[in-house]
């Protein structure tokens, strides 16, 4: 529910964002936030182990970063870039959770019919 309001929120926010017109530019950007968000759920993934918290930091350090090189590029700061940079990061952190948790459930469960089973 909480990934629906944020991106209803984000939709109008920036809502002057066109869909069909996606430059070479903005398809950087989705890979740069892609690759940021992959690496730093690994990082925050290990440093927290949780799979909730990862997907948070993750999607928040793309979107930071994206924020940051559109204030670094001075007067032209472009919205759309941001947002694909911040949609990049928001792919792969929510595959990267959907997987990792699903897997993480897997095991408990295991775990669970293994301990009724010793018992």
């Amino acid at each position: 529910m909480r990934l629906v309001v944020l991106l209803f929120t984000f939709n109008m926010l920036f809502n002057n964002v066109q869909a069909q017109n996606i430059t070479a530019d903005e398809k950087l950007h989705i890979g740069a936030g892609a690759v940021i968000s992959g690496v730093s759920y690994a990082f925050f993934k290990v440093q927290t182990k949780s799979s909730k918290k990862a997907f948070w930091y993750s999607l928040g350090t793309a979107t930071l970063a994206g924020l940051a090189k559109e204030l670094y590029d001075g007067n032209r700061f472009d919205t759309s870039e941001w947002v694909a940079t911040a949609a990049g990061g928001l792919v792969v952190s929510t595959s990267l959770y959907l997987i990792t948790g699903k897997r993480k459930e897997k095991h408990k469960k295991k775990r669970e019919a293994k301990i009724a089973l010793i018992n």
